[in-house]
């Protein structure tokens, strides 16, 4: 019936989370509200008045919670015999959900007891006041079948607190042992997973994933000189990866790490630091060997300095925010304690300059220092001298990232104005700018000894560009938050993204060759869709909101609906160009020029209203609302002339109908502005309604003579279900009672039972 049936209201803020239970008895609902809503969940076997007939649910009551959040998911697992409700912060409620009996079971011995109190108040209040005749009253109270309370279905087990913030909750869906009541695994916002046994008494931590993986963003990546280790920095730690396997070598608590590199043999590894400070960390014993105040704000970049061969070599240079760039170079000193050998580091020189420092980079001969600033200009100085040899203008927003190809004759620089920029380094004339992501482009790279390059943005995307065709290659999803940073390995056969989803992926080239027409037609494919999703037609009318509890239609434009807009189009011109040359030949014959009319082989033998009526046949019915209102005004003019003679048609009326409807609807404004349109709208009306009341009129005819057939099969003796639903009501009834006598026998021996044993003890 595709219509709302039931509104159940009662909370006073957002629902955030409701549940069924497996057997579907509850439905549990969760807001800002102190309390859990619970509803009964009618079963469709249950007689109902008809004033009740469509009361799905019913109110069973509240439970109020421990704590004040609001709800964010409310769970049952899979025996429907635990609830578990997650709070928008660190606690769990569990529940324990009682089956029908022990839920009676509590609920009598919750009347007993409350009898109890009752009775023992009364007789303080007899002795009190001298008159007893109260007692026999509260004593004939009876507990056989009280009301089952929500409280006595849902218990609280216990209140699980975790160690930070709560982002899901999943129940496991086997029980492990007999103890364990359930398993409830959570996840943590500081990406890790802790798992918890429920049992009767108590809820143990079980199992806990947080070794692996950073638990914030990953700022920086670096491959070894040989790939064969990655590090990665975040916030509190530094990691030591296979690149390979996957696997986590080394954890290595430091400051928030932005910048990494290794150093010569790849035996250290520097870290620059949000706080200005650089840290050596010894990657074979995973110790932080020593820290050093280098900038007093934050290291933005750590570049080596290569030698003449393009290797690294004995420095290293670091831009900071404190407007300097310091020059580095590698020294070995002497641990007195264990007469050993510990690298570090020793400024030999510094460039001051104008303005923050967000990135460095020098080319691979070592000649220039390319340093972007804040002021969004990129400054090339001289190595040896550092005078400055070139000024790079052209971004509107600061320059976040930059590289310089193998050979020394490129320069590409990313900025936060989305655009990726390549400069010609020998006279730093700007070859290309390209729009190159959605938002902000984070890193770039070059692929060794290549011209083309990789590039990361905060759109979430990976893309391959060649900077000599100024051409995108491909684009790579896969990450589900923004990407800060990027490494490729020496060999170019694979790189690494850390993002702010908190994962590190390694993407490898394969041996599969790609095309780049192919890749080009599936890139505008996906801009067409999304501009199907985006642009609405704005001389279209507005859809009216349904009314409350109905559901409206649902539309959207996809590619079979503009496929079938093209084949209508199409079919329309055909017939148009056919009258056209139909018209002619009966002119040439009315003027004695002979000859036989030649039809267009491409109609297939049917008249033009029959091509055009296959055409739209054609279309699904789903779609047809939409195809229609993607019809331009003169072509729907063209279509609304066909509507006279299809309507002839009893088998076509509903659809001309449904084309009427929304023609006119859409094209209402125009049509009643359009002359040649008021001909085919007089014809219309005259013939239409005439058309649908007659077809009214069969179905009402058609139905009425189902009902006397039905009577009449109903009438006969031998047929089959007959009073089929009077005898299953009989049935049932049957069945009550006897289950009702079968109960008041259990009740009366059980009563007998425990008045001989009050007897005897008496």
């Amino acid at each position: 019936m595709q219509h709302c049936i039931q509104i159940v209201s009662g909370h006073h803020s957002e629902v955030w989370s409701l549940d069924v239970d497996p057997n579907e008895r509850f439905l549990v609902t969760g807001s800002a509200d102190l309390e859990l809503r619970f509803y009964l969940i009618r079963n469709e076997l249950e007689e109902m008045d008809n004033s009740s007939k469509w009361e799905v649910l019913k109110h069973y009551g509240e439970i109020k919670r421990q704590n004040k959040e609001r709800i964010a998911t409310v769970r049952f697992n899979k025996s429907g015999s635990l609830l578990a409700c997650q709070e928008a912060g660190r606690t769990v409620e569990i529940y324990r959900v009682l089956d029908a009996s022990s839920a009676r079971s509590k609920a009598k011995r919750r009347v007993r007891r409350k009898k109890d109190k009752l009775l023992a108040k009364t007789i303080e209040e007899g002795k009190e006041n001298g008159n007893l005749d109260s007692l026999q009253n509260v004593s004939g109270m009876s507990v056989l079948e009280p009301d089952v309370l929500v409280s006595d279905a849902f218990k609280l087990l216990q209140v699980l607190r975790a160690s930070k913030k709560i982002c899901s909750i999943a129940f496991c869906p086997t029980v492990s042992t007999k103890v364990s009541l359930g398993t409830l695994s959570l996840s943590l916002n500081n990406n890790m997973l802790e798992t918890y046994s429920i049992e009767e008494g108590r809820v143990e931590k079980k199992h806990t994933v947080e070794l692996p993986g950073h638990r914030s963003d990953i700022r920086s990546v670096t491959l070894s000189s040989d790939n064969t280790l990655l590090l990665s920095t975040s916030h509190n730690a530094v990691k030591v990866w296979n690149p390979s396997t996957g696997a986590c070598i080394r954890t290595i608590e430091s400051g928030y790490g932005l910048c990494c590199s290794f150093a010569p043999a790849d035996r250290y590894a520097l870290v620059g630091t949000k706080s200005g400070t650089l840290e050596i960390i010894d990657v074979g014993s995973g110790t932080r060997a020593d820290v050093i105040e280098a900038h007093s704000a934050a290291i933005r970049s750590i570049v080596p300095i290569p030698d003449v061969n393009g290797s690294v070599g004995s420095g290293f240079v670091t831009g900071s925010a404190d407007h300097d760039v310091k020059f580095w170079e590698y020294q070995l000193k002497r641990k007195t304690e264990t007469d050993s050998k510990q690298l570090t580091v020793k400024n030999v020189r510094t460039l001051s300059l104008s303005d923050d420092v967000l990135v460095v980079s020098i080319s691979p001969e070592s000649k220039y220092i390319v340093v972007a600033l804040l002021d969004c200009t990129v400054q090339v100085y001289l190595l040896n001298t550092l005078k400055k040899f070139l000024t790079l203008y052209g971004h509107k927003l600061p320059v976040l990232c930059l590289d310089i190809s193998s050979d020394g004759d490129l320069i590409v620089t990313g900025s936060a104005d989305k655009n990726l920029k390549i400069w010609g380094l020998d006279f730093g004339d700007c070859h290309k700018s390209l729009f190159a992501h959605a938002d902000s482009v984070m890193d770039v790279k070059f692929v060794h000894n290549t011209h083309y390059m990789f590039s990361v943005g905060k759109d979430r995307l990976v893309k391959y560009w060649d900077a000599d065709k100024f051409e995108l290659l491909l684009t790579l999803e896969g990450h589900h938050a923004e990407v800060w940073c990027l490494t490729i390995s020496s060999h170019g056969g694979f790189f690494i993204t850390g993002s702010h989803d908190r994962s590190i992926r390694r993407w490898d080239r394969t041996e599969e060759p790609f095309f780049l027409e192919e890749e080009r037609e599936k890139r505008l494919q996906e801009m067409f869709e999304s501009d199907l999703e985006t642009n609405e037609n704005k001389y279209a009318l507005r859809e009216e909101l349904p009314e409350e509890g109905s559901v409206g239609l649902p539309g959207k434009r996809t590619q079979e609906t503009i496929t079938a807009v093209d084949m209508i189009i199409d079919a329309l011109d055909t017939a148009e160009d056919e009258l056209k040359h139909y018209d002619e030949h009966n002119v040439d014959q009315q003027n004695g020029k002979s000859g036989q009319f030649q039809p267009n082989v491409m109609m297939r033998g049917l008249s033009p209203s029959d091509y055009v009526l296959q055409a739209i046949s054609n279309v699904q019915t789903n779609d047809l609302e939409q195809t229609l209102l993607s019809l331009p005004y003169s072509d729907a003019l063209k279509l609304m002339s066909y509507l006279k003679d299809w309507v002839q048609n009893p088998d076509k009326v509903a659809l001309v109908c449904r084309i009427t409807t929304v023609l006119l609807q859409t094209h209402h404004n125009q049509l009643i502005t359009t002359p040649a349109a008021r001909p085919i709208l007089t014809v219309l009306k005259d013939i239409l309604h005439a058309r649908v009341k007659e077809f009214k009129d069969t179905i009402g005819f058609n139905l009425a003579a189902m009902d006397h057939l039905k009577e009449l099969m109903s009438m006969r003796s031998d047929a089959p279900f007959r009073n089929a639903k009077a005898k299953l009501m009989e049935i049932r009834s049957e069945l009550s009672k006897h289950s009702g006598k079968l109960i008041d026998g259990k009740r009366k021996k059980k009563k007998q039972k425990n008045s001989s044993k009050d007897h005897v003890g008496a």
